[in-house]
């Protein structure tokens, strides 16, 4: 494919007072990742026609990649308000106000976004999945309608990411990957192919990956590159950061361990460049279509063999990836027609985790706003830590249910942005549970989640997208995580690091039996200890945290996925 970047600096090389050409090339620059270039070639539009909407929009999108959301929001906001009536405009504002916290005026830029064009499925999807952040559950129902009638029909715009919230089976998370991979196939032109593997020395294997960091990312895998730092010579780990150094201890460790190449706002073709001519052999794919990674980056094929693992739990639908890494719980052969991948299977959990990190003392309760437990039922905590989106109104009222049960029982959940939490304590009120027994936890340095996460019971989990980082968080100190089982990969997760962990009777096969099983601890304080005794036991005895297996294991399936070609049979 022609790069329209070349055609556009010809035009302006001709005529270089175009301001449309300059607009054209900033947005040209900013599709190859460029920002900077889309900056320069935006401010060049705006000096030719000041106050140009769409200069103004696109130079707001170059500063929002640039990491100056302030400015972003300002250069936005004043394009937005020339032109009123433009979808796509309230869509980038609705962005960059997400970044800089304005949870609902973000909110309000996409309902005028949808309103402006209500049969555009893609506005509903971003309506939708703002909401779902929000806990406002207002046109839910309406909304997931249009979002999945429109991936049926072939619609193309609407993000995996987000989709994996709704409750769509297998085959329509599968169809939902494959169209955005295309959109993005027809944009990219691939590098030459990569030549094939040379002699029997390391394998380097390459992650590409924003979160190399104090990020879940970095938190799950930074243990498992230092065993295989020290334990697996032949594997030559290189880490392609697309996120700059948070300066957190996490990225140093990260550093140590592997050889960090630091890729952050580069355009997409310098970074597939530096993978290429660095000679990775395997490359891991390490976000996915989870937001800030760079898809274009793998669409142009810098390595021979391509890997979806860990960040992006589903189908990557993607003609460039040629593996995903899973384990038989979490992808059992049920699922594997609906991934377009093929399957390697490690012979435990496929999420790694963090087992250097230390968990300081607990705070008291009171401390945290929970009750002192004063009998054998009271005070019960019950827990879910996850991201708000993924708190829906089905997995709310089945939290909500145990409470009706277990007096004096409280959920602690993760404070959610904007009124989030607000709303989530009108719905209990409405649903006959005092608001009061919702508590909320603000967003905490990890060290001291891991210290409050003590004081929780029982972890709740939701569906149909599982608590996956913070499922390991919980059964790290010792809470044992309830969690139901679905039918797709995102929904999976809890239950494998329960199957793995040896504590499969956590994995409730129905709403009903959460609820019960939730309810029959609550009343029973000394069966919930028992319980939190046999999960530390087995979290100090068992496989499931055994990072230097994990690393052996990994390094089996890594060196045989680089001597396979795509048609050879699935590993197991």
């Amino acid at each position: 494919m022609n790069d329209p970047r070349a055609a556009l600096q010809q035009r302006l090389r001709q005529n270089p007072g175009d301001a449309l050409g300059w607009i054209l090339l900033g947005d040209a620059e900013l599709e190859a990742g460029d920002a900077g270039a889309g900056e320069a070639a935006c401010r060049r539009a705006l000096a030719l026609a000041p106050g140009h909407p769409e200069a103004l929009a696109r130079l707001g999108r170059a500063q929002s990649m640039l990491g100056r959301h302030g400015e972003a929001a300002d250069s936005l906001r004043a394009a937005a308000g020339a032109a009123p009536d433009h979808p796509g405009i309230q869509v980038w504002l609705a962005h960059v106000l997400e970044d800089t916290g304005e949870a609902e005026a973000a909110a309000d830029a996409y309902a005028r976004a949808h309103a402006l064009a209500p049969d555009e499925p893609l506005l509903a999807a971003y309506l939708l999945a703002w909401r779902r952040k929000l806990c406002d559950w207002r046109e839910l129902d309406r909304l997931a309608s249009q979002v999945r009638a429109a991936v049926a029909r072939g619609h193309a715009a609407i993000e995996p990411f987000a989709f994996l919230s709704e409750d769509a089976g297998p085959s329509e998370q599968l169809q939902c990957a494959r169209l955005r991979a295309a959109t993005i196939a027809r944009q990219v032109r691939p590098l030459p192919p990569a030549p094939p593997r040379a002699g029997d020395g390391p394998v380097r294997v390459g992650f590409l990956s924003n979160g190399f960091g104090a990020h879940p990312t970095g938190l799950l895998t930074v243990a498992l590159f230092e065993a295989i730092n020290t334990g697996q010579p032949d594997i030559d780990v290189h880490l392609f950061a697309l996120n700059r150094d948070d300066g957190s201890a996490i990225r140093q460790r990260l550093a140590t361990a592997t050889r960090l190449h630091d890729v952050a706002g580069l355009a997409h073709r310098e970074i597939a460049g530096r993978i290429r001519d660095t000679g990775i052999d395997v490359l891991f794919d390490l976000r996915g279509w989870g937001g800030g990674g760079a898809p274009e980056v793998l669409a142009m094929r810098p390595a021979r063999v391509q890997v979806n693992w860990l960040a992006y739990p589903g189908t990557s639908g993607a003609p460039w990836i040629d593996w995903v890494l899973a384990d038989g719980f979490v992808l059992p052969s049920a699922l594997e027609p609906h991934f377009s991948e093929r399957v390697v299977r490690l012979p435990r959990c496929f999420q790694p985790s963090d087992t250097r990190r230390g968990i300081p003392p607990a705070p008291t309760r009171a401390a945290c706003g929970l009750p002192d437990r004063s009998g054998r039922v009271d005070g019960i905590v019950y827990c879910c830590f996850n991201n708000s989106y993924k708190l829906n109104p089905a997995s709310v009222d089945r939290a909500l249910a145990v409470l009706a049960r277990v007096p004096g029982s409280v959920l602690w959940l993760l404070s959610g942005p904007g009124r989030a939490d607000a709303r989530l304590r009108a719905h209990a009120q409405a649903n006959g549970i005092d608001p009061a027994r919702l508590v909320f936890m603000p967003k905490q340095p990890h060290a001291d989640y891991l210290a409050r996460l003590q004081l929780a019971d029982l972890f709740l989990d939701t569906g149909p997208y599982n608590a996956h980082t913070t499922a390991s968080d919980a059964l790290w100190v010792g809470c044992p995580v309830l969690t139901r089982p679905g039918g797709t990969f995102a929904a999976r997760v809890a239950g494998s690091l329960n199957h793995h962990l040896g504590m499969a009777s956590m994995n409730a096969d129905s709403d009903a039996a959460f609820v019960d099983a939730a309810v029959r601890l609550g009343h029973d304080p000394e069966a919930l200890h028992a319980l939190r005794a046999e999960v530390a036991r087995r979290r100090d005895e068992g496989g499931l945290f055994d990072m230097g297996g994990f690393a052996a294991d990994f390094a089996v399936a890594v060196r045989r996925m680089a001597g396979m070609d795509r048609g050879t049979a699935v590993l197991r």
